[in-house]
């Protein structure tokens, strides 16, 4: 379901808490020592990147804050390793070769990855604050469906913390609906710090959602995306959407992936026309 593509696109119980609290500790420690090393590689997004380091410093104290179950921190480390994934994808800019250049500047690129596949980055300025931007894909996420004609619903099915939620997308029936609808079961993890905002995720399973009759569950991940202040104007947001799908089903990947780049440039259209509706 090649729409489908346009959806955003992260242990241990209480009475374990005594014995436990140094995995939770290790992750933190693990994410921040990952996001160190790609600081320091020199340029390209290492600013970012070192921010988002400072943020996920606070890791190891935030999981001290409140016990959570072992199925709970499964989910936050998922997030967490969406997290690096994306980031080193992202870090590395060697290899990315241009799909598409909208008339207004968007950009879309692309390279293969050996244990990945191909994947997509998605370069565009949004003409909106940061807060704005990330209130919209963040706070109203389940809102999506109302303004992305390429999403049919968005549904939280669980939060944990502040930074964590599993989702169950739908994609939209695409007129023929020739390759059958998509559903995606995500967990998502989001990270701010400063002037920096990464929204990362990577598909699941929920015992809330097991796989629908008349869907075809496919598959996301990582993803990725990094939300900045433009350098120089602050009421403008870079926006960096990293993508990695598999739809499943028997659609050849050569068609999926003349589709792909496109369907990135019509989200960014899309949010613009939602974001620059006039408020309430």
């Amino acid at each position: 379901m090649l729409p489908a593509t346009s959806k955003l696109c992260a242990a241990i119980s209480y009475r374990h808490l005594r014995n436990m609290t140094g995995l939770r500790r290790q992750a933190a420690v693990a994410i921040s020592q990952e996001l160190s090393r790609l600081a320091s590689r020199g340029p390209g997004p290492s600013t970012w990147i070192h921010q988002v380091r400072r943020r996920s410093s606070l890791l190891s104290s935030r999981l001290e804050e409140k016990p959570f179950s072992d199925m709970q921190m499964s989910y936050i480390k998922q997030g967490e390793e969406a997290l690096q994934k994306s980031l080193r994808i992202l870090e590395d800019q060697n290899d990315w070769k241009t799909e598409t250049v909208a008339g207004n500047g968007d950009k879309v690129l692309s390279k293969v990855l050996p244990d990945v596949g191909k994947v997509f980055r998605l370069e565009v300025v949004v003409d909106q604050p940061l807060d704005m931007v990330y209130g919209e894909l963040v706070d109203n996420m389940e809102q999506m469906g109302e303004w992305n004609p390429n999403v049919k619903e968005v549904r939280i099915l669980e939060k944990i913390g502040k930074d964590t939620v599993i989702t169950h997308e739908t994609a939209a029936a695409p007129p023929g609906n020739l390759v059958g609808p998509r559903d995606f079961v995500s967990v998502r993890c989001s990270r701010r710090r400063g002037s920096t905002c990464v929204l990362a995720g990577m598909s699941t399973t929920h015992g809330a959602m097991p796989e629908q009759e008349g869907f075809i569950r496919a598959e996301n991940g990582p993803t990725c995306m990094v939300l900045r202040p433009l350098p120089g104007s602050p009421s403008q947001t870079r926006l960096t959407w990293l993508l990695s799908i598999d739809l499943k089903g028997w659609l050849p990947k050569s068609i999926i992936n003349q589709v792909l780049s496109q369907t990135q440039v019509d989200f960014a259209k899309h949010l613009r026309q939602r974001l620059a509706r006039p408020g309430p």
